[in-house]
């Protein structure tokens, strides 16, 4: 059965499937990592079955509910740039008014989860629902898009240490720092693909803001990260398994400097791409010290 000659409304799903995004999960993954590294610190290796669950299920739908927002916010322009000007909404294929309801949907679902969790985490819920439904119009007014979506996808870092612990102690406010960071990193690698594009129609982003700088920055940023996950090890008492991985991660990012040294738009986005395999070896070394210990 071709495309066309399905009916309508298993058209306009496939088509609010793509708005969510779920055909392309490196978001998913960029967002899950942290809250995987807070929840294994702050449960010690051991976090609650249910915690857990919940946490997982909120990154995925509100990752989604990201996408939607930030494809109703950029509306007017992704369908002059490149990289996403087939997207469902550019292309007409979606209305802002379903991306808005759908966006509605996607928020009150994953409320509807936190809701079995503590009551800090609830009402850290509400901060994470801002920061998501803000967050796309923030490269009209600021140079640091980048930091702000840092501190919307960290979110879940303080928020996986509340339901898990009941608060958030001093090393959950650092591994949200490192996080928040790191989003720096990947996101002005990505922006670097469509700074061209950005420059021409008055986008702002860190990669414009740093212009010639950039992979020294990124590399900065990169060192600092990294240091503060290794104090971080060291105040969660972990192992040299843990650090093992730290290391392996840190020849990630080395492979990143590479591919983006030419500038190359397609060796800038894998670059991007490969972050989550520095997300996952921190965990791999991370939970393997755990269980091991």
């Amino acid at each position: 059965m071709s495309h066309e000659s399905l009916p309508h409304w298993r058209r306009q799903l496939g088509y609010y499937w793509l708005l969510m995004r779920f055909d392309k999960p490196i978001g998913i993954l960029l967002l899950l990592w942290p809250a995987l590294w807070a929840l294994w610190i702050a449960g010690q290796g051991r976090p609650d079955w249910k915690v857990t669950a919940v946490i997982v299920a909120g990154v995925v739908i509100m990752r989604a509910a990201g996408c939607v927002i930030n494809d109703y916010a950029d509306r007017e322009f992704d369908p002059h740039v490149e990289r996403t000007h087939r997207r469902p909404i550019a292309a007409g294929l979606v209305s802002p008014r379903e991306a808005l309801t759908l966006f509605v949907v996607l928020c009150l679902s994953a409320f509807a989860m936190v809701l079995l969790l503590n009551r800090l985490t609830i009402l850290l819920s509400f901060g994470g629902a801002f920061l998501a439904a803000s967050y796309p119009f923030m490269k009209r007014y600021t140079h640091l898009p980048q930091a702000y979506l840092g501190i919307a996808f960290g979110w879940a870092v303080p928020m996986s240490f509340a339901a898990q612990t009941g608060g958030i102690p001093l090393i959950g406010w650092e591994l949200f720092v490192a996080t928040v960071l790191w989003a720096l990193i990947y996101d002005t690698m990505y922006a670097m693909v469509d700074r061209d594009d950005d420059l021409k129609i008055g986008v702002k982003s860190t990669a414009i803001l740093f212009g010639s700088w950039d992979r020294h920055i990124i590399a900065g940023l990169q060192l600092l990260m990294l240091a503060i996950l290794a104090a971080l090890g060291h105040q969660a008492g972990l192992g040299p398994i843990y650090y093992l991985g730290l290391a392996v991660a840190a020849s990630f990012f080395v492979h990143q400097q590479r591919l983006i040294f030419h500038r190359a738009k397609r060796d800038c986005f894998e670059a991007f791409l490969n972050n989550h395999w520095f997300g996952a070896t921190v965990f791999a070394g991370m939970a393997l010290d755990y269980l091991l210990a």
